[in-house]
């Protein structure tokens, strides 16, 4: 399971700082951090740039890190928390035993999701970085097993419901691309949901 960085020591008698204002945490970095990725990749992510969007100072920074590179590393294991261990307890909560359904719903909300952040493209487009291949291949395999897995639920033998996963990871991956470099290419709204369910319709197809 992702581990989520650890926010770091604070003095457990006063958790604000002397301006008043509560301590930043090690998290609340990882999060600016991906909010810079998600603005200019990797190269947006600077101290001090980061440090004037929190509000703060470097020396919060070193606080909770001991330089960039681990600053970003704990900010790929925040995207790998958010965007795919939080999503799937979310689903296994809300879809039952119904393993169709929580196919059909997890890929429209991921293709839905995608649509609308631009970080999975712009860590796709960074993966030769080797903390971004590392992470983008241990997330990547945990959504087609995931996947997979649902196929296998829904009836498909192992070897069939492996293939199918990767198929529909495949087709996921092709929808994130396209919706960023030539939307147009997709249907919007009402259409695209039909196109969506008609999708699964053929991944599910025996």
């Amino acid at each position: 399971m992702v581990q989520r960085p650890a926010d770091g020591p604070a003095s457990p008698a006063s958790p604000r700082r002397k301006s008043g204002r509560p301590r930043l945490s090690a998290r609340d970095w990882a999060d600016a951090a991906l909010a810079a990725m998600r603005e200019g990749g990797l190269a947006a992510v600077a101290v001090e740039p980061l440090a004037a969007r929190l509000g703060t100072t470097k020396g919060s920074f070193y606080w909770h890190f001991a330089n960039r590179d681990a600053l970003i590393e704990a900010a790929l294991e925040r995207w790998a928390e958010t965007e795919t261990e939080r999503p799937i307890a979310e689903l296994e909560e809300t879809t039952g035993p119904d393993a169709e359904l929580r196919l059909r719903r997890l890929f429209a909300e991921a293709v839905r999701s995608a649509a609308e952040d631009p970080l999975e493209v712009a860590l796709l487009a960074t993966a030769d970085d080797p903390r971004v291949a590392a992470v983008l291949e241990r997330v990547t395999e945990r959504r087609i097993a995931y996947v997979a897995r649902q196929f296998e639920l829904a009836g498909f033998p192992e070897p069939e419901a492996r293939r199918r996963g990767l198929l529909a990871y495949s087709v996921y991956l092709g929808h994130v691309q396209l919706g960023r470099a030539v939307p147009a290419s997709l249907p919007a709204d009402a259409e695209l949901e039909r196109h969506l369910e008609r999708t699964l319709d053929l991944l599910l197809m025996r």
